[in-house]
């Protein structure tokens, strides 16, 4: 990106971020709570998606989930996935994503945002040329939602992992 591309990106991220911040809403999301660790055994192995392995009979260790997916204790936090919006990159209906909002958004990450008064789970994509930003849904069936300085935005954190659950008994 040029220096002048540099100048117009920050120049249209200053606008949505000020606009955003002058009415901020509230959410009754918790930090998470790391006081109790969360360990589970581990192989150090790895799980091999091919033929099975004998060395791997074992376990190594434990490992902290908590640890492993909050990097930020205090600014992250856990959400429930819900709609389909997002279904083509993997985030399904029912998910639980790991949120940090101490993350500086970039272009190509999937962010939890504000934008007028609703949330949403989108990738971000910054527009410097045309001095927008981009909320981009991973489903046909949806549009993509133009973000400019005429809109109420913020972007409320950074989708750092998603939790699935696989088995549905």
């Amino acid at each position: 990106m040029t220096k002048e591309k540099r100048g117009v990106a920050a120049s249209v991220m200053g606008k949505i971020s000020y606009l955003c911040r002058m009415d901020e809403m509230k959410l009754s999301i918790s930090p998470v709570d790391l006081s109790v660790p969360q360990v589970l055994p581990y192989s150090e192995e790895g799980v091999r998606a091919g033929f099975p392995s004998p060395a791997q009979d074992y376990m190594s260790g434990g490992i902290d989930l908590n640890k492993e997916l909050v990097r930020h204790r205090e600014t992250t936090f856990y959400a429930r996935v819900s709609g389909h919006s997002m279904a083509g990159a993997g985030i399904e209906d029912g998910d639980l994503v790991v949120v940090d909002k101490s993350l500086e958004a970039r272009t190509g990450d999937y962010v939890v945002a504000c934008i007028d008064g609703e949330f949403t789970l989108k990738q971000f994509r910054l527009d410097a040329a045309n001095c927008c930003a981009w909320l981009v849904p991973a489903n046909e069936e949806f549009q993509p939602i133009k973000i400019t300085g005429e809109n109420d935005f913020r972007v409320w954190g950074v989708v750092t992992y998603v939790i699935k659950k696989l088995h549905k008994g």
